[in-house]
């Protein structure tokens, strides 16, 4: 694969099959994958039982964790690799914070994320997974985690307007392509696969919002 992207960001939703792409991305093109490490954290349970009390330490501890993930991995390249991509990318931190925190702790919030964003590389193409909320459902309840069980469709609404709101208001800063994937199965089906991988690589998208629709 030879591309003229250094750092891809494959972002969506909860469940939008973001993980499951950027690491087939890096198996079969050789790029070095930075995967969101989100398991080990102790809030995010405690935040799905009782989001008032846990959202604000589990924010700050997700924004930790991202900025030195990223900062390390982006930084460190690998000279055997073509290119980076990862899950996620560290503006995630204020879509999901500004969606959980009270407008005081989101105030804060945003002060210390704004301090510590602008000394990260930005990523050549950022890929925006779009799937509808129904759909996210049935991909989240079929994946089985249990502190996901209790996730609404309200909140996966507001999550996915908090994506929208932010590429509209950062189109003059970066390559968004939003792909909307509610036709296509990737995982299951090669050939969807291959047109996620087609429209990705082989064509060329000027800075602002590109939208594709797939089936």
């Amino acid at each position: 694969m030879i591309t003229d992207y250094n750092f891809i960001v494959i972002e969506g939703n909860i469940g939008a099959g973001k993980t499951t792409l950027a690491k087939k991305i890096s198996a079969d093109f050789n790029a070095k994958l930075i995967p969101e490490e989100f398991a080990e954290n102790p809030f995010l349970p405690k935040f799905y039982k009782n989001p008032e009390k846990y959202s604000f330490p589990l924010e700050l501890s997700f924004l930790a964790d991202r900025f030195h993930q990223l900062n390390k991995q982006i930084r460190n390249r690998d000279l055997f690799k073509s290119f980076v991509v990862a899950d996620y990318y560290f503006t995630k931190s204020l879509i999901f914070a500004g969606n959980t925190l009270s407008d005081d702790e989101f105030a804060l919030y945003r002060r210390i994320f704004n301090i510590i964003y602008t000394s990260l590389p930005k990523p050549d193409l950022y890929v925006y997974l779009h799937l509808d909320t129904h759909n996210l459902l049935k991909n989240i309840k079929r994946r089985g985690r249990d502190y996901e069980k209790n996730i609404k469709a309200e909140y996966l609404e507001k999550i996915q307007n908090g994506y929208i709101e932010y590429m509209k208001q950062h189109r003059d800063e970066y390559r968004f392509l939003l792909i909307d994937t509610n036709k296509i199965d990737f995982v299951k089906n090669p050939e969807d696969y291959d047109k996620l991988i087609d429209v990705i690589f082989n064509k060329k998208y000027k800075t602002g919002i590109n939208r594709v629709i797939l089936s």
